[in-house]
Order: C-alpha cells, then structure tokens, then sequence
C-alpha cells in the first residue's frame, strides 16, 4: 500500500467515526434546542460560544492545525445553530404593541425565526405564557433615561414566571406624521408615556400638547387612521414604515445613549449552574414592620457577596402606603451562598421571591 492509499484509508476510519459522533452530537443538539424553547432562551448565545472554541482549540497544541481547527468548530456550531433554529421555528413569542413597536424589535432580534404574537398591553402578553398560548414573552423593564417600566415591575411580583434572559436595546425615538404633514402643522403628540418623557424637553420647546397611548407603534397607528395633519406621533421609523408616515424630525429623545432593557419571561426557571460567571439575580421582597428590617435585608445580600447593582421600592396595589422591593445583584441565587442567604431573608421578609437570573451577554 502506497503513502496515498494508506492516508484515504486513515482518511475513511476517521470519517466514519466522525460521522457516529457528528449524529450523536445533533442529538445533543436537539435536547438543547427542547431546553430553550421550555425556558424562552434565544438560539445564540455569543460567550457561550467563545468560551467553547477558546477551550477546545487549546487541546490542538500544533499552532497551525489549531487554527483550522478553531474554523472547524465555528462551522460545527453554525450547523448547531441552523438545526436548533429549525427546530425553535415553532416559538410562539408574546409582546406587547404591533410591528414597528420597539418590542416588536427586540423580539426580532431575540427570536427571528419564531412566531411574534402581539398584544395590546403588558398584562395581556404576561398572561399569555402564563396560560400556554405563547412559549415566552418579550417586555421592557427599564429605559436608561426615563426609570422603570413599573407595570411589568408589578407583574414580575405578582406573577408566576421567571426571567431567563436579558436583552438592551439602543432606542431612537422620532416624530412620525401624515406623510402631507409638515413641522409647523404639529399641535398635539401622541406617544407611550415612557416615549413622552424621554422627549419632554423636545415637546415643552415646541409647545405641543401631549396625549398618552398604549405603546408607540399603535400611536402610528392613530395616526394614520386619524388623518389629522396637526397630530404627530414619537416612535420609531420602522414604525413610520410600517403605516406609511413620515418622519418629520429624528432622535427628539433627550439622551443620546438611550436604551431599554427587554426581559424574556417564561414559565420555567433556568437554573445556571454554581461555576458560571458573570450571572445576576433579580429579587422581589416586602419587609416586615419591625424597625432596621429592610436595612437588615440589604446587609444579608451583601454579606453573601452579591453586589447590588439596583434597589427600588414601589407601591403595593392592595395596601395602602405599604411597598416591594425591587433588587438586581451580580450573583448567582442557585449557589449554596445564594441558598443560604434566601433563608436568611426569610427571617425579615414577608414575601420574598427570585424572579431569576440571567448573564450578562453581547447581542
């Protein structure tokens, strides 16, 4: 047997080997694929992905070879991902607008090949994972310049599902009107009240009146159904696209670095694992009426090491001047110092509940 012969036969073994593994690891795959779907989590995971060819290209100690060898995995996970998009396509995901809304682009970018399902307002798109019509929903927490979305605040504390993900989108609010309008024919702005109040100062120089609607996309909408040259609506252009308007003036919000933050509900808790890094916690908790109690509550966080990136109280509907409590942390509550410091909470809580955590990631 020549050289040549020798290395196809070498060649065929290794492929047919390759091939047994290559079915046996699709397989894999599909369990992971089954597990997103179950917990709402998106196909692409860019650090996890990092991580896998930073540690198995290093088990290739020829430098050149592990060059090849790092394409190699790339184009393993590509196929990875095709096939788990495959099979994700049956996704129902919730979300609270129209398309052109900025959640119907988070959701998007979230989960593009899934089915988007829209809904008129937060509860409704909370609701539907709830009861099963939809696999995950979609929701802003928090905008950089304008606080806290306090109604989906009041469902993650009333409500039974978890956060498994956490998506910032780069916001641009614009003024959208009938395509026959111009700027001095402007009187009256209709938008989100979050949209209002990150382009108050644009409005208040400009004299307008404001008028408060369910979401910005749907104020398009108004709009165009409208017909009234001296309406204008704050959204995004995809919107004005969407229904046909025009963008009179772009980027009216006040920052130039606003952002929302989308979380991703669902019905089950990814639970990550004690080893991973770079995982955060979201806490709701009421504190008992005795005195230093939320004081005490805040020094058992930190003496279980979880950095405390934001604490915020809001009303409680059904008592009258009692509130929550609102804690984001760098942590991972699934640890056995996570573990440990729920039960002592317990002791100065009333109500206490992880909504669930999440990585912080690229998108």
């Amino acid at each position: 047997m020549n050289s040549i012969e020798e290395a196809r036969q070498i060649i065929n073994e290794v492929d047919e080997q390759t091939a047994k593994l290559f079915e046996k690891r699709m397989r894999a795959v599909e369990l992971i694929a089954e597990y997103k779907i179950k917990h709402g989590l998106p196909i692409l995971d860019k650090e996890r992905e990092a991580f896998v060819i930073k540690k198995n290209s290093d088990l290739i100690s020829d430098k050149t070879l592990r060059e090849y060898y790092v394409k190699f995995l790339e184009n393993n996970m590509d196929i990875s991902k095709r096939y788990q998009t495959r099979i994700a396509e049956g996704m129902k995901i919730a979300y609270c607008g129209t398309e052109g809304a900025f959640s119907h682009i988070a959701t998007t970018k979230l989960f593009p090949t899934s089915k988007k399902i829209a809904y008129q307002d937060f509860a409704s798109a909370y609701e539907a994972v709830v009861n099963g019509e939809c696999d995950a929903a979609v929701l802003p927490i928090e905008n950089s310049s304008n606080g806290e979305v306090g109604q989906v605040t009041d469902l993650m504390f009333s409500g039974s599902l978890y956060i498994n993900d956490i998506f910032e989108l780069a916001v641009t609010q614009d003024l959208v009107a009938l395509p026959e309008a111009e700027l001095s024919d402007i009187k009256e702005v209709v938008s989100h009240p979050q949209a209002l109040g990150q382009c108050s100062d644009y409005i208040k120089n400009h004299e307008f009146r404001k008028r408060e609607y369910s979401n910005t996309a749907l104020a398009a909408k108004f709009i165009k159904e409208n017909g009234d040259k001296s309406l204008a609506a704050i959204a995004s252009e995809e919107a004005a696209e969407v229904f046909g308007l025009k963008v009179l003036e772009r980027k009216i919000n006040e920052s130039s670095i606003n952002t929302t933050r989308f979380a991703v509900f669902s019905r089950a808790e990814n639970k990550h694992g004690s080893n991973e890094m770079g995982v955060h916690t979201i806490l709701l908790f009421t504190v008992r009426n005795v005195p230093g109690a939320l004081a005490r509550a805040i020094d058992i966080i930190g003496k279980h090491k979880f950095n405390m990136r934001s604490l915020r109280s809001r009303p409680m509907k059904e008592l009258l001047w009692q509130y929550y409590f609102y804690v984001e942390a760098e942590g991972n509550v699934n640890t056995p110092s996570g573990e440990s410091m729920m039960l002592e909470l317990k002791d100065f809580c009333d109500k206490l509940k992880a909504v669930g955590t999440y990585t912080k990631r690229s998108k």
